[in-house]
């Protein structure tokens, strides 16, 4: 049985803290509903003391802003959006249109057909998070998205130029300094100056998050999302500085982020603990990673790797680590998880910022039922039929009448009536006016 070396705090404040959030936000998007432009402004000017004349940086503006970013940014920023790019390539290659024949000239498919339009939010606050405009904007553009409209807030009143400069070169065709609930509200439901698009995507704060849980339906959503996840599975094999390293690397996002070990050996435990503790007073981010460690920090011990497997399954991680001696059986082994992270040679620092995947993740157990951000989330599949055989639109018209009418829908049985009668023998007794 799994047993615990350190154990999270209760939470029993988290409904209550998540029930006034939800209020908040509801109050904000109902201004924004009502209020357009003018409460978008008054939102920006409290929360991120910002009130430009336009949210909407001209294209002077973005060339201004980019030309003032180093070189090497720059560069570093082209190299990681041609990972994602490449990836989000085979991804979409990958998706075929399908026709097939069912019956003589009975003709199904499907395409996929991108949508029309994307808001891509881009954190920023304390953490300006850069490689989200990669994962939004860049993989919105290999799906055809002809409109990518992407936000992003001021950082203490300052333009984030490193930022505005991914968004430019992922592809976005409108850039918006404008953060927080207001930024998806607009996004999502239009303004004068905003034009509102059918999907949402991108990370954001427990607040942008909300607000796209309650605009789900207006429009689509890449996924719910919640605090940063990670979870190690290791064995003796591990390095336990490594692993106490690459914990410490996800804490850092908030104080509720969650960083859990699972490991077959308790020796390994207690000296990732041991790192832990060491390292922590010496991080420059320790005022959010200490209390994510002391809070939602777990070590557990079990017996097995299997057992290991199963309960890193129960988790249902945004992100998994295998530092194990063949870390690959994870891959026909576990199935809950948002992305694997298969050996010491890669981590999740490195999905977060540069290999490729997207970073854009399920959290809060919702692994259990969908996948990460990816080209497919901005595609529609949609289906199309065509019937070129009239023997074959009769029996269908005949066995629709039938099936129709044990469901008690006589119009429906009617449609397929018309074509029994019309394509093959049938007759319409309903029809006082004789077959057609």
């Amino acid at each position: 049985m799994p047993r615990h070396l350190k154990s999270p705090v209760p939470a029993a404040h988290v409904t209550a803290a998540r029930a006034d959030v939800a209020e908040r936000v509801r109050d904000i998007l109902d201004d924004v509903r009502r209020n357009g432009d003018e409460a978008v402004r008054r939102y920006s000017e409290k929360f991120d003391h910002w009130s430009p004349e336009s949210f909407r940086l001209a294209p002077d503006e973005i060339r201004r802003i980019v030309s003032q970013v180093p070189d090497t940014v720059l560069d570093d920023i082209r190299f990681v959006q041609q990972q994602v790019r490449t990836f989000a390539q085979a991804q979409r290659d990958a998706l075929g249109d399908v026709e097939i024949e069912t019956l003589p000239g009975v003709h199904l498919g499907h395409r996929h057909v991108p949508v029309s339009g994307a808001g891509a939010y881009v954190p920023g606050g304390r953490y300006p998070l850069t490689a989200s405009a990669h994962m939004t904007i860049v993989t919105a553009k290999v799906a055809d998205v002809p409109r990518v409209a992407a936000c992003t807030p001021p950082i203490r009143g300052e333009v984030p130029a490193a930022t505005v400069a991914a968004m430019h070169l992922a592809g976005a065709d409108e850039i918006y300094l404008l953060g927080g609930v207001q930024a998806v509200a607009a996004l999502a439901l239009g303004t004068e100056t905003i034009g509102r698009v059918p999907m949402l995507a991108g990370p954001g704060n427990a607040y942008v998050a909300e607000a796209k849980r309650q605009l789900f339906g207006e429009v689509g959503i890449d996924l719910f999302a919640g605090p940063t996840e990670i979870l190690v599975i290791a064995d003796e094999h591990a390095d336990p500085f490594v692993v106490a390293v690459d914990l410490l690397s996800q804490a850092e996002h908030g104080p509720d982020s969650p960083a859990v070990l699972v490991t077959t050996s308790e020796e390994l435990g207690r000296e990732v603990e041991r790192h832990v503790e060491r390292l922590l007073p010496g991080m420059p981010t320790r005022d959010f990673a200490a209390p994510a460690w002391r809070d939602h920090g777990e070590i557990v011990v079990v017996d097995t790797l299997d057992e290991a497997f199963a309960v890193a399954d129960s988790y249902a991680s945004e992100h998994v680590e295998v530092l194990t001696e063949n870390p690959r059986q994870a891959l026909t082994q576990m199935r809950d998880y948002g992305a694997l992270f298969l050996g010491e040679g890669t981590c999740v620092s490195y999905g977060d910022k540069v290999i490729g995947t997207n970073h854009v993740l399920p959290t809060r157990g919702a692994a259990r039922y969908t996948g990460g951000l990816w080209v497919g989330k901005y595609l529609k599949t949609v289906t199309y039929q065509e019937v070129t055989d009239t023997a074959s639109s009769a029996l269908l018209g005949e066995v629709c009448g039938r099936a129709a009418r044990v469901e008690l829908f006589e119009g429906h049985a009617r449609s397929g009536d018309v074509r029994a009668a019309k394509y093959g023998k049938g007759s319409l007794p309903w029809n006082e006016e004789g077959a057609a």
